[in-house]
């Protein structure tokens, strides 16, 4: 069977993607390889989502799946290892074999990178978040951890410090990376401090994140804490797509606002997508621009 629409990815972008394109009586067929909700489902507690007054990021995604169920949006278990154009459409390459469509959208997302230690797995939603928007309000008044030394640590520090009682930076290498004002606005607040040289070796607690184990030249620490936030980079999933798609140097898709890319008929949408914001509500807004572009494109074929 020929679909009109293949989605890449059953996170918030894609599922938006599928409902807005099967209101527009385009047949849909989403590829998933782990599970709906994407990166949304690590967030034990979702309170900035409009109209979604608390809950769980899992709760969430199950009501965008049921929506787009609902209105009749295929779906495939399976992991797409490639992509590939005809004259006539697309041939998307998984694990249980090919699919065809007329046009594509890829909403991949992006994952975040983690250090791999014991007790990370165990201890993310519990303790280990990825987040400071996301998360940080949970941790008010309380001792955090940020774990990297870039910008994207340092602005995560920074807006801990706003709502923390204390926030301490673990970074691996001798000195901070990000840009010289961050790291002076870091240095200059009063309940920040920073640990250079410090390899984080694993995270324990009783169910819930208590101390951050680490190695600091030849003497191994601890530092108790109730919450850490990982910001040591994200891996954009679109590697395997890059036959189709300019990746820029972080690996990440160039598009504007309309998601559109420069393969006529492909589209990308969500974290994957080179920008400055990643939220549920910003890959949402990629998910209906990216389907109502791919509608309108399908609907030029049929003229």
């Amino acid at each position: 069977m020929k679909y009109d629409l293949i989605v890449i990815g059953a996170g918030p972008a894609g599922l938006t993607a599928a409902i807005y394109a099967r209101r527009a009586g385009k047949s849909v067929l989403l590829i998933e390889k782990n599970g709906f909700g994407g990166q949304m489902t690590f967030s034990p507690k979702i309170e900035n989502y409009p109209g979604f007054v608390s809950g769980s990021g899992s709760e969430l995604a199950d009501k965008m799946v049921e929506q787009a169920l609902s209105q009749g949006a295929e779906v495939e278990f399976a992991e797409a290892r490639t992509a590939a154009r005809f004259e006539d459409g697309f041939a998307v390459n998984c694990d249980t074999g090919d699919y065809r469509s007329l046009a594509l959208i890829i909403a991949a997302g992006a994952k975040h990178r983690r250090l791999g230690v014991p007790g990370e797995a165990e201890l993310i939603g519990n303790g280990i978040s990825f987040c400071a928007v996301c998360d940080g309000a949970f941790y008010a008044g309380q001792n955090v951890a940020v774990i990297g030394g870039g910008n994207s640590a340092l602005v995560e520090a920074l807006q801990l410090a706003e709502i923390c009682r204390s926030v301490t930076v673990l970074q691996d290498l001798p000195h901070l990376t990000g840009e010289k004002k961050l790291i002076d606005a870091v240095t200059e607040a009063q309940n920040v401090s920073v640990i250079c040289g410090a390899r984080v070796l694993g995270f324990s607690g009783d169910g819930v994140l208590r101390k951050i184990r680490y190695r600091q030249a030849d003497t191994e620490k601890a530092l108790s804490v109730s919450g850490a936030f990982i910001a040591i980079g994200l891996i954009p999933e679109v590697s395997s797509f890059s036959n189709l798609l300019s990746l820029d140097e972080a690996g990440y898709v160039s598009a504007g606002e309309d998601c559109r890319t420069e393969c006529e008929g492909v589209f990308v949408a969500g974290d994957c997508r080179k920008k400055g914001i990643r939220q549920i509500s910003t890959a949402i807004a990629d998910g209906a621009s990216a389907a109502l572009a791919a509608c309108a494109y399908l609907d030029t074929l049929n003229k």
